[in-house]
């Protein structure tokens, strides 16, 4: 493989993983904002800005790896509902399982055994904050879902020209929107 097309393939990788882990970085973050600032009358932090944003890395690499799933695909030609409410779970699911197995390492590298574990989870699990961020992360992974079908379905790139772009006076006019007076030297 040459430089120029390794360079191509990692500015390609770069950015198909920079919007999802960008988003996730920004969910992470509130989510440990929202724990810091209800626990900070007891004293209490649970987690740092860093874990959180490396976390999102890892996600966003995942929903990529994810995404090249033939599985994934299987609501494509479906309404819109159907794929991101199937890929919302799977990602969820994913994310759940890796989350309760990083709890079980955690066990086993302090010396825990197989036998241990049952009373493992009933001292040492946080069954109410491991479902809180699950419900963050299912309804991130909604959003997330849902405006990328809906990038795929407007077609790659129309979203974006969506919301970032001008809209010119014959669009203001034709949503009932008023454009500004200043051009025409009303006010």
């Amino acid at each position: 493989m040459s430089k120029s097309s390794l360079l191509a393939f990692l500015i390609k990788e770069l950015k198909e993983v920079l919007p999802p882990t960008l988003f996730f970085a920004l969910g992470f973050n509130l989510i440990v904002l929202t724990i810091d600032l209800i626990l900070a009358d007891y004293l209490r932090t649970f987690a740092s800005f860093l874990v959180a944003t490396t976390t999102a890395l890892v996600v966003g690499k995942s929903v990529l790896v994810a995404d090249a799933l033939p599985f994934l695909r299987r609501f494509d030609t479906a309404p819109i509902i159907q794929p991101v409410l199937f890929k919302t779970t799977v990602y969820w699911a994913v994310v759940f399982v890796v989350r309760f197995l990083e709890k079980l390492v955690e066990h086993f590298v302090a010396g825990g055994t197989f036998g241990g574990i049952p009373e493992y989870i009933a001292a040492h699990f946080r069954w109410h904050r491991f479902t809180a961020i699950q419900i963050w992360i299912f309804v991130l992974f909604l959003i997330y879902t849902s405006v990328t079908e809906l990038n795929a379905a407007l077609g790659s790139g129309q979203l974006r020209k969506i919301f970032f772009s001008r809209r010119s006076s014959a669009t203001m006019s034709a949503t009932g929107s008023r454009p500004l007076q200043a051009e025409s030297g009303q006010r």
